[in-house]
């Protein structure tokens, strides 16, 4: 665990830039409530910019790096081919510097931005462990690889989760973070019409929840519509998500697999978090600090990027 985390835990720290830069987080909410008045989804778009960062070589704000010479992007990866809000993370990266200049990491932007995002939309805090520096390099291939997806089986995600350090009570309450948001129709179609190649849509789907999805989402229509990953409170956070899973009613496969495995250790944590909302919020906080632990570079590695697209 500790090659894992890269005893990280005892080089981050909450109170990293209460000297170099004391107003960070201001300035990052200030950003964000701005971004959040033309679109309501920037919220869950920057928080699965940080997880997909950090399950890729660690937290690094590898995930933000344009293709250049020697960079071959991994917004080119299958799993982010919908990622979104890089210029968001631009916007806030250039208030800082005009504050900071030369002191704030993209990778901590984006733990920093995705702590403001679920408080904005009700959630509680949490300390953020800040410090990270930002990599020099990107890695494509492990992007395609390590990033849990929407098609993935409980096994496989549990197995990537553990690669990274993390367990099933971090991997139901991160999951949580589906609370608000969108999805495209491709991410889950299958579940509707062909689920296994019978023909048959996915047993685990509430018929009633199916037929609304079905009229959403058309055999042979736009793949692109955006459909709501929480149905019943989709800009909030909160614990529907997990009362969704109760009732069969998740959008996703790799969401609905952690109530519907019989005998998954998975169910437990899904249904103490939808019997109590605190308990889910404190967890989904320990998780994070536990995901931003994976494998920061601290200390004289990497760098602090004056632009999160490019190297220095």
């Amino acid at each position: 665990m500790a090659t894992v985390f890269g005893w990280s835990n005892a080089q981050l720290s909450a109170t990293f830039y209460s000297n170099s830069c004391p107003n960070v987080s201001t300035v990052v909410r200030g950003v964000l409530e701005q971004a959040a008045r033309n679109d309501v989804r920037i919220g869950a778009k920057l928080i699965r910019l940080h997880f997909h960062d950090c399950f890729v070589n660690g937290c690094d704000g590898s995930i933000l790096l344009d293709d250049a010479d020697g960079i071959l992007s991994e917004k080119g990866a299958v799993p982010n081919a919908a990622a979104a809000g890089f210029d968001v993370v631009d916007d806030i990266k250039t208030a800082l510097e005009n504050v900071c200049p030369g002191v704030v990491s993209c990778a901590d932007i984006l733990a920093i931005a995705s702590q403001i995002s679920v408080s904005m939309a009700g959630g509680q805090s949490w300390e953020v462990q800040l410090g990270r520096r930002d990599s020099r390099t990107a890695n494509i291939a492990g992007a395609n690889r390590d990033i849990p997806g929407p098609f993935d089986g409980l096994s496989n995600i549990t197995a990537k989760f553990s690669a990274v350090g993390l367990d099933s009570t971090d991997l139901v309450a991160l999951s949580g973070a589906h609370t608000f948001g969108r999805s495209r129709c491709l991410a889950f179609s299958n579940r509707l019409y062909n689920f296994s190649g019978d023909g048959n849509p996915d047993q685990s789907l509430d018929a009633t929840y199916l037929e609304t999805l079905r009229q959403a989402c058309p055999q042979g229509g736009n793949g692109g519509t955006l459909n709501n990953l929480d149905p019943s409170t989709p800009d909030s956070f909160d614990n529907n998500y997990f009362t969704n899973l109760q009732n069969n009613r998740g959008l996703l496969q790799s969401d609905q697999e952690l109530f519907s495995t019989r005998g998954a250790a998975t169910v437990a944590i899904v249904n103490r978090f939808a019997n109590s909302q605190s308990d889910f919020f404190d967890s989904f906080g320990q998780s994070m600090i536990n995901m931003g632990n994976i494998r920061p570079l601290t200390g004289n590695n990497g760098e602090i990027r004056s632009d999160c697209k490019r190297v220095n």
